[in-house]
């Protein structure tokens, strides 16, 4: 009887081991496809529509630094918008940051 129960809890224990590696295997690579398409540069060029996070349009792109980080004269100004902040949205430019957060970038 104490062998059955020996066999018993080394099943247990061997898989109980394997389930992380099965999660891990599972998760892993979704994770890693969408961290790699959020790293992808979005393509944009001078002249279009940047798109504020609520949707608001905010202002043509004047131009576009070598970083791919995008230029907009906005209240007289020239503001510089973090590349790292964009992604298209149904076909538009739009940042992660609000329209006042993008007034007071440098």
């Amino acid at each position: 009887m104490k062998k059955i129960g020996l066999l018993a809890s080394i099943a247990t224990a061997a898989t109980l081991s394997a389930v992380p590696a099965a999660i891990y295997a599972e998760t892993t690579q979704p994770v890693r496809e969408v961290t790699e398409a959020a790293a992808e540069p979005v393509q944009i060029n001078t002249g279009m529509m940047l798109y504020s996070s609520t949707g608001n349009r905010v202002a043509p792109i004047y131009r576009v630094t070598a970083d791919g980080s995008p230029q907009l004269i906005l209240n007289g100004r020239l503001v510089t918008v973090p590349a790292s902040s964009l992604t298209i949205v149904d076909g538009k430019v739009t940042s992660s940051l609000t329209k006042s957060e993008i007034a007071k970038a440098k």
